[in-house]
């Protein structure tokens, strides 16, 4: 699992930032589905799942970042964090032969290499962004994997260590068109990348930093980095772009914080997002995974681990946006009994070529509530569809990993023929699913208009 997440923070929130209220919302429709039961089961049999294991990078761990690119295939990082000297490889669905394309090792091509005694490039992290209009797939690297020759690494034991520090995120330009990269640069000193937003208008890229979690604008024909400011302590896993180019996240407390452009600032909500009222307080509730719906005016997201809730956001109406709670995502279970927050997991958003809204969500046995049966494994992950005319939910198919549990989905992409990707985190070595949608649910260019965020 990722070093850094769950990781105790020694930072205060000192963000600072200024701005007004947001407006919450009932979402609409039929009555929320009550926990323990989000959804149906479908009538129908499963959709098939395939399992693509990244056997060419045998020390891959995580699959944090999974997209579409520019020519409608699918991306995905094999990242190797947890194994000392560890690096991420870039990796391509071939549909031809239904298999995996190693594209290349990020380490050697931005000239950091696995043994040169700091901390490595280990992983692409919610960092795809895509460029249309000349076939450039961006990525940008993130930290925690450990120097060769150390068991760990901490940015903050080493952050003036210059022998051992990381060196930064790295980022790559890479041409899907001639399977080259174009170009590299060094995007934030000694810090990661959390998550990744191309403004492809205004040739702008947006990330977030790890371990300072700060705001970051790159401009791509500069090449020059703006540091903006700081939003506080805990990283939000996802941004997302309005029509008006403003840039939103999330801070640690669980508000809306949005970057205004043409103000040049950002601007803070007092308002906590919604989460679990019966034992939570909105903090730690950060975006996990955000994804516009068709016809752009909003999206919908789903915050980070344990207790994961949805809604829905409408970033262009109003002063602040109406956001619409759509409840929880995992099923209910008995708080004062412990459990791995790994286990209560949702993540993959994506929309399908059916218009219809698809995610990821973990199933568990559970001592009080337990919806499993029994001959199953310990935990799963459940595909769901998601109806943004009505809001029901149905489940479609089970994730089944050959040799490991399946529950926790980092990314979700519909390929150019309609097929649903997504990335799996907690095996080794780590991969891909691959859900085969049936012919009535595809189309051609499923993938557009494309996502433009990690």
């Amino acid at each position: 699992m990722s070093k850094d997440i769950g990781r105790r923070d020694f930072f205060r929130n000192s963000a600072g930032l200024l701005g007004a209220g947001v407006a919450l919302y009932p979402r609409a429709g039929e009555p929320r589905a009550p926990e323990g039961s989000p959804g149906v089961r479908p009538e129908a049999g499963p959709y098939p799942v395939k399992w693509y294991p990244f056997t060419e990078h045998p020390d891959s761990d995580t699959c944090w970042s999974l997209s579409v690119g520019p020519d409608g295939r699918i991306y995905a990082g094999a990242c190797a964090e947890s194994v000392p000297g560890g690096v991420v490889k870039v990796v391509r669905y071939n549909e031809q032969k239904d298999g995996l394309d190693f594209l290349f090792s990020v380490d050697k091509v931005v000239d950091d290499p696995w043994d040169s005694g700091r901390a490595t490039q280990c992983k692409i992290h919610y960092s795809f962004a895509p460029s249309m209009h000349d076939g450039i797939l961006y990525m940008a690297t993130h930290l925690s994997g450990p120097p060769y020759d150390q068991p760990i690494y901490s940015p903050w034991h080493s952050w003036h260590d210059a022998r051992r520090c990381f060196r930064g995120s790295a980022l790559i330009a890479f041409d899907t068109r001639t399977d080259e990269v174009k170009w590299w640069d060094t995007l934030i000193p000694k810090e990661g990348c959390r998550c990744l937003l191309h403004d492809e208008e205004r040739g702008l890229l947006y990330a977030l930093s790890y371990p300072r979690d700060h705001f970051i604008i790159f401009d791509i024909r500069k090449r020059t980095r703006r540091d903006v400011g700081r939003l506080g302590s805990i990283n939000s896993q996802a941004l997302f772009l309005d029509r008006k180019h403003r840039v939103w996240t999330t801070n640690d407390y669980g508000q809306l914080v949005r970057y205004d452009p043409e103000k040049d600032r950002l601007e803070l909500s007092p308002v906590t997002l919604p989460h679990k009222g019966e034992f939570q307080t909105g903090w730690h509730s950060v975006f996990y995974d955000v994804v516009g719906a068709p016809g752009g005016e909003c999206v919908y997201a789903v915050t980070w681990i344990a207790n994961p809730w949805m809604m829905r956001i409408w970033p262009n109406e109003g002063e602040w946006p109406k956001v619409e709670d759509l409840g929880p995502v995992t099923q209910k279970r008995d708080p004062s009994v412990s459990v791995n927050t790994f286990i209560d997991h949702c993540g993959g958003l994506t929309v399908g070529g059916d218009g219809q809204i698809y995610y990821v969500a973990s199933r568990w046995r559970d001592p009080v509530y337990n919806p499993m049966p029994a001959p199953q494994k310990e935990r799963e992950g459940v595909v769901w569809r998601l109806d943004p005319a009505t809001l029901r939910r149905e489940e479609v198919s089970t994730l089944q990993h050959p040799s490991d549990f399946a529950q926790y989905v980092s990314r979700g992409a519909v390929d150019h023929r309609g097929d649903l990707f997504f990335g799996h985190v907690g095996s080794h070595p780590s991969g891909i699913f691959k859900v085969e949608m049936p012919a009535d649910r595809k189309r051609e260019n499923a993938h557009l208009p494309i996502r433009m965020w990690g």
